[in-house]
């Protein structure tokens, strides 16, 4: 039989899409694009926002209505969060959530010896352990995700995330050791570390986030290990000088924003203020050469003035933010924000949004320029067009003019910008 996966969201569900996958192709299946033409296909879905269940919703329908006969499984974030209105979507055969994915082969055969829907969504409970098969590959071919920590205990007033994933849990360090030998044998040279709420990783136990990177980082045939989004209010001093000593970190930070206006922050039941997020840049930037600190911010949260929002455009800018990933406030029932007053229209918050984007893209573009006439390492990944491409430990991407195929890391003459990616020559 085969089978085809299709992943939406964040690197967690393209890190469990791949388990999936293993499990299936261990049993026997044979692993397919979606394109092409298989006997089940996977929607893994995400519920961050509105606009990703009309993701999920479409593809389960396309997907159906392209193969009729195919059977259509639906798991991740949004049946997990959503159980009721997940299980009325009549085009998906299987439903079950992220909690159950290890379960999939045993679902997929008894749909078939029972030729009969399932809907079988298990709720997280409190007090659950780190769960999850473990990867030997990823889709990727020289840098692979490795997720260490699932779930959230931080309940942003417009977050649903918590009750898709569950409490913090982590990955034991041992399983992790097991799991980086597997990706270095089979010739992956970076690790990224994922999770919902990465820096909460180690919560309750003895070890943390720096154990997780030096652990990645003592394999020879690792050369980078990077983090994925982190939580601002979990990044302490400690956490800053233990990452400072290990040479194969990248300093690239994602560091969740969401707003630079204090009254905004404290309406999302944030950590911190604008303050504390700024010095905390700023100690990042001191302790790593090259550093680089990316964010995602929202715009029109429940009872943003245009002050408020002016405000956060400003702090974006005072910050200087190598990259931002801009996106409008998204109702989701069954969080506190969804009941606030002074909801804001669409057309505002399509218009705030892109006043933010045009803003935080010119500081990526001088940012790019100013890489011109640097000499930077390049991670090569993949080889189009007459041009080899990939990312600087910065996650700065670059292509480089080559007449064949690259492999490994290559020095590189910046000498370029065009778009989001520097040009370089060896």
């Amino acid at each position: 039989m085969k089978a085809a996966f299709y992943t939406l969201g964040c690197k967690v569900n393209q890190y469990e899409s791949q388990a999936m996958a293993q499990s299936l192709e261990s049993r026997g299946f044979e692993i397919t694009d979606h394109s092409e033409q298989a006997d089940v296909y996977v929607i893994n879905s995400c519920t961050v926002t509105a606009e990703s269940d009309r993701k999920t919703r479409q593809a389960v329908r396309r997907f159906k209505k392209q193969h009729p006969d195919s059977i259509v499984v639906l798991t991740g974030c949004m049946p997990q969060a959503f159980p009721e209105a997940s299980g009325e979507l009549g085009e998906a055969d299987i439903v079950i959530g992220n909690k159950s994915n290890r379960m999939l082969y045993d679902y997929i055969m008894q749909y078939i010896d029972n030729s009969g829907r399932i809907v079988a969504v298990e709720q997280h409970k409190s007090g659950e352990v780190f769960q999850g098969d473990t990867i030997c590959s990823f889709r990727e071919r020289t840098r692979a995700s490795v997720k260490i920590e699932d779930g959230c205990n931080r309940f942003c007033s417009y977050c649903i995330i918590p009750y898709a994933r569950g409490r913090v849990r982590s990955k034991p360090l041992d399983k992790l050791k097991e799991e980086i030998s597997a990706l270095e044998k089979n010739g992956f040279s970076e690790i990224v570390l994922v999770g919902i709420n990465l820096s909460a990783y180690g919560m309750g136990a003895d070890f943390n986030i720096v154990d997780a990177v030096r652990l990645a980082a003592s394999f020879d045939g690792i050369k980078r290990v990077r983090l994925g989004s982190l939580e601002p209010d979990h990044i302490t001093d400690d956490i800053i000088a233990g990452l400072a000593e290990i040479p194969k970190f990248c300093p690239q930070f994602h560091i969740s924003l969401q707003s630079g206006c204090d009254s905004t922050l404290k309406r999302m039941n944030r950590h911190y203020d604008s303050a504390e997020y700024y010095e905390l840049c700023r100690k990042l930037r001191e302790a790593f050469d090259g550093t680089t600190i990316t964010t995602d911010i929202m715009v029109g949260f429940p009872g943003e003035t245009e002050q408020d929002f002016e405000a956060s455009l400003k702090f974006a800018e005072k910050v200087g933010f190598e990259k931002v990933h801009v996106f409008p406030y998204s109702i989701r029932p069954g969080t506190p924000a969804a009941k606030m007053p002074d909801q804001i229209e669409k057309a505002e918050k399509e218009r705030r949004a892109a006043k933010m984007s045009t803003a935080c893209e010119k500081i990526r573009q001088d940012f790019l320029k100013e890489q011109i006439g640097k000499t930077l390492e390049v991670l090569v990944e993949e080889y189009h067009g007459g041009f080899a491409q990939g990312y600087t430990a910065n996650y700065t991407p670059v292509k480089i003019a080559a007449e064949k195929e690259l492999h490994g890391i290559i020095k590189t003459e910046i000498t370029a910008v065009d778009g989001d990616f520097c040009v370089g020559k060896i």
